[in-house]
């Protein structure tokens, strides 16, 4: 199957080198924040988020604390605007178009906020005494919608989940649809929605863009009313320009933006909880918006401390991480025999006499050596017949463990003055930064001359179009094929061995098949370089 359906906290293997799982975002119905972590490594790429108690399951920051990246993505569109408040001005707006004797067409998607608003306009229509007022629902999913959201209780918010024990419907839109004020229906040429239709009513149905979908046909009808009203709620698109084709519109229009994702305010408290070591964000997050260029509120503030790489849209960045350590298992009969030597207290190391490294899936196993006789085999055993045995060894006492894997503190300056009495004080050149460094001088020795330099280390300009020219006489230009990207690149065919001469900006690879023919390679490399200077 491509696509495999996944929970929450469920780890996925993937090949053996990482591990994928998926946390709850808080944003909508199965919205999720991914946790991509190798044995040592992890990095978070945050979706579309939010803090806010709605309906789905609260956003789940445990996992994605101590990040070697971050990749921040999906925040709020309208950074400048309050959810809650636009909850509000919605039902105001509803509430006055349905008195005035309008209709109100809801553009939006068939699942995530559309929840909230059946809940939140339904108890405002019962408080302005409009509770028979019919809210209908125009999705090919719509049916599927509804249920599935009243069925997935671990994907909401604790609060709805509790509901599900008592038992009760998690949404009051289930209530609604038993008592007949809340119909849903696949397309707008339903029969039942002809039957059933009345006005004044509320339709809810797709696509915000006004470009497909049932919102194209209520706009064509509504639309020369000044009784009725669009209301906009999603803040995908502009909705000056989602109208644009349906000019002069006499409807009135309300834009009420309720994105529920997190602002830069929510973003930057989250990033500093989340303490990632390195930070992946858009570029136009680190600027305030162009037409608020005063607002220093909306955009970013992150610590100097932690690295912070931009990106535009289509552009590729490269995130400094590198794994440094490998996980390998040990096979349980190695293990058994592994007799561990404490060196110091904390510290013990075992020897492994013999054994075999096995990688799978980029997972490494260490399993027994296949074993070895140190006498020559006899002929029932080379037959394969009679038992194979092997000789005992004697496990590696402390004194030969730390002989052969020596460890331990060093007195670092101590050991620069051994040093220094050892080879003479004037021969000895120390350097501290990050480590360590101790540059031993030997005896003056005689400079080389050009020609051995040349010799030894060749290097000079080359002339790529006149190499490439003559590698095409030498060996045939049909054998010979040519490609020029960052680098220039000679992939070369002679008697079915295959080379590749890599011409880069001060250095040059030569790779073949064939060691004869590369060293010939080189040679001819070398014959055609001038003077570096």
């Amino acid at each position: 199957e491509k696509v495999k359906p996944v929970g929450y906290n469920e780890k996925l293997d993937v090949f053996g080198a990482l591990q994928v799982s998926a946390v709850s975002s808080g944003y909508c119905i199965g919205s999720c924040n991914w946790i991509i972590s190798s044995y040592k490594e992890k990095i978070v790429f945050m979706s579309g988020s939010s803090t806010l108690t709605t309906h789905p399951m609260s956003c789940d920051q445990v996992g994605l604390r101590n990040a070697d990246a971050l990749i921040v993505t999906g925040l709020t569109q309208t950074p400048s605007v309050n959810p809650d408040t636009m909850i509000g001005e919605f039902c105001t707006s509803v509430v006055a178009t349905l008195k005035a004797g309008g209709n109100v067409l809801v553009p939006c998607y068939p699942s995530g906020v559309i929840y909230d608003l059946f809940e939140c306009v339904s108890g405002h229509l019962d408080t302005t005494g409009l509770s028979g007022v019919p809210l209908y629902f125009i999705s090919p999913v719509a049916d599927s919608s509804l249920a599935y959201s009243n069925i997935f209780a671990e994907w909401l918010s604790t609060g709805k989940q509790n509901r599900v024990y008592l038992p009760d419907e998690p949404f009051p839109h289930a209530n609604l649809v038993r008592e007949g004020r809340l119909k849903s229906f696949r397309y707008v040429h339903d029969e039942k929605l002809i039957e059933d239709y009345r006005e004044p009513c509320i339709v809810f149905c797709g696509h915000p863009s006004l470009r497909f979908g049932a919102a194209v046909h209520f706009t064509l009808l509504w639309g020369s009313n000044p009784a009725n009203a669009i209301v906009f709620t999603e803040s995908d698109f502009d909705h000056a320009e989602a109208l644009s084709p349906y000019q002069p519109l006499r409807a009135k229009v309300t834009f009420c933006p309720i994105d529920t994702c997190v602002n830069f305010t929510q973003c930057n408290l989250l990033i500093k909880d989340l303490k990632p070591a390195t930070i992946v964000v858009p570029q136009k997050y680190t600027v305030p918006p162009p037409n608020m260029p005063q607002r220093s509120d909306l955009k970013l503030d992150i610590a100097p401390s932690t690295n912070v790489i931009t990106f535009r849209p289509m552009e590729v960045v490269e995130i400094p991480l590198e794994r440094t350590v490998e996980r390998i298992e040990v096979d349980l009969e190695l293990a058994k025999s592994l007799v561990p030597v404490e060196l110091r207290p904390g510290l013990k190391l075992a020897l492994v006499p013999q054994a075999e490294l096995h990688r799978w899936d980029n997972k490494f196993t260490l399993k027994p050596h296949a074993q070895i006789s140190d006498s020559p085999a006899s002929p029932e055993e080379e037959s394969g017949e009679g038992s194979k045995t092997q000789k005992s060894r004697k496990c590696p006492t402390q004194a030969e463990t730390a002989a052969f894997m020596p460890c331990g503190k060093l007195d670092i300056n101590g050991f620069v003055r051994h040093i220094q009495d050892v080879f003479g004080a004037q021969n000895v050149k120390v350097g501290y930064e990050k480590d360590t460094v101790i540059l031993l001088t030997q005896k003056s020795r005689k400079c080389p001359t050009q020609a051995e330099t040349a010799a030894f280390m060749p290097c000079g300009k080359l002339d790529i179009n006149g190499f490439v020219r003559h590698i095409q006489d030498v060996f045939g230009a049909q054998n010979v094929k040519v490609g020029y990207e960052k680098d220039t690149v000679i992939l070369l065919n002679v008697n079915e061995q295959e080379s590749v001469i890599r011409l880069a900006e001060g250095n040059t690879h030569i790779c073949s098949t064939d060691e004869t023919l590369r060293r010939k390679l080189c040679k001819l490399v070398i014959e055609k370089l001038s003077a570096p200077f």
